[in-house]
């Protein structure tokens, strides 16, 4: 029983942990985010087992952790607050060609990492963005605007390119 108990702190701490580092540190782990993501299990082992190096009490803690992953996803799935909290919302970086600063700092995301975005999504002026979206996996969403009249090619020009 001391072994689920220390599996159930421990995955509640990292949940927590992780939690609070924000949705964005997930979307594009750096080589250093990776290494102290891979070196909490080492930290923690000694404390998940209490120095009892058996197979049972291995599989004790491996199968307490699985059952808290599997009853977590449960909670998520039905219920959408507890989604909310465990995952996050999208949060919005930039509305109707500017950007949010406030949620820009909150969320430690800095014009760049919206300029490359759009720049994949084609968009090469920030005015042609209605939304930027952080999503709750990291990602950046870019929806453009509709086309105005004044960037819409003149009918006569599509005529020159087809011939």
């Amino acid at each position: 029983m001391d072994t689920v108990l220390r599996v159930a702190v421990i995955y509640l701490f990292v949940l927590v942990g992780l939690r609070i580092l924000g949705k964005r540190e997930f979307g594009q782990l750096s080589p250093l985010e990776l290494v102290s993501l891979l070196m909490i299990p080492e930290i923690v082992s000694q404390a998940l087992t209490g120095n009892d190096y058996s197979l049972t009490t291995g599989l004790t803690a491996l199968s307490t952790l699985l059952v808290l992953v599997f009853f977590t996803s449960l909670l998520v799935q039905r219920f959408e607050r507890v989604e909310r909290v465990i995952a996050g919302e999208p949060t919005v970086l930039v509305h109707d060609g500017e950007f949010v600063a406030e949620a820009m700092n909150r969320m430690r995301v800095t014009p760049d990492e919206v300029f490359t975005e759009m720049h994949k999504a084609g968009l090469q002026r920030l005015q042609d963005v209605k939304w930027a979206v952080l999503e709750p996996d990291g990602g950046i969403a870019i929806l453009a605007r509709d086309p105005s009249p004044d960037h819409l090619p003149h009918p006569r020009d599509e005529r020159k390119k087809a011939v």
